[in-house]
């Protein structure tokens, strides 16, 4: 499948880092009840990212249960040489890769590597990268979504950065309607309508649901800060 298939008019994607790893299964189980669809899955290295965070061990033990609530994972890859990765990732059965433009050479190979794997790809690129030319790359070498990260990438629980709206709408001037744009750090119900608004459509959220005490409640909050 892809992402036009998996996408609902909006998607909150709770961020699966910020989860309480002693109860992970029951809080994806919650948040599917609740109606989640997307759960967004980040692996640091300890290179790219200074954290070291979750890897396919993590990802194997909760994909059948999300698989069989018609659920979708979502892997941001924050790691050099993204490529090493895509076919532990798919065997552990991630859905679609996310990787950093600053942490690849050859963005068309990398392309082509995840879908060889079975997996969609998507491109982010960090705070300091120009997002027009993000954008642009993305749309040459093929890329099935674009994520503008509003934070450093690495750490859970930092601010959004407001100087991200201008990038999300200089990159949504760009890319084409079918290439979504995902926005990733300090989204809760204060910044989730700005992004909205400048064009992006995947909205990856962390403490905002996670450090609350009724995820669902959290989750739909997200959702109605958006009408």
């Amino acid at each position: 499948m892809a992402w036009t298939e998996w996408m609902r008019t909006v998607e909150v994607e709770p961020s699966l880092y910020a989860a309480d790893f002693s109860r992970l299964g029951e809080q994806i189980e919650t948040l599917m009840r609740a109606g989640v669809r997307i759960f967004h899955f980040d692996v640091g290295d300890g290179h790219f990212v200074e954290p070291i965070t979750i890897g396919p061990i993590v990802l194997q033990s909760i994909s059948d249960r999300i698989h069989r609530m018609d659920g979708v994972i979502d892997c941001h890859l924050m790691t050099e040489t993204p490529e090493k990765h895509f076919k532990a990732i798919a065997a552990a059965g991630g859905d679609t890769v996310t990787v950093h433009i600053e942490a690849c050479d050859d963005l068309y190979s990398t392309v082509q590597a995840a879908r060889a794997e079975g997996l969609q790809v998507g491109m982010a690129f960090k705070p300091q990268t120009d997002a027009a030319h993000a954008a642009r790359a993305a749309v040459v070498a093929g890329f099935d979504l674009v994520l503008c990260m509003s934070i450093e990438p690495g750490y859970s629980g930092q601010p959004f950065m407001p100087e991200a709206v201008a990038r999300i709408r200089e990159a949504r001037s760009i890319l084409p309607d079918e290439i979504p744009i995902q926005v990733d750090g300090g989204i809760g119900t204060d910044t989730i309508a700005d992004a909205y608004v400048a064009g992006a459509r995947l909205f990856v959220a962390g403490s905002s649901i996670f450090g609350m005490e009724d995820l669902p409640r959290a989750y739909r909050r997200l959702l109605q800060a958006l009408q």
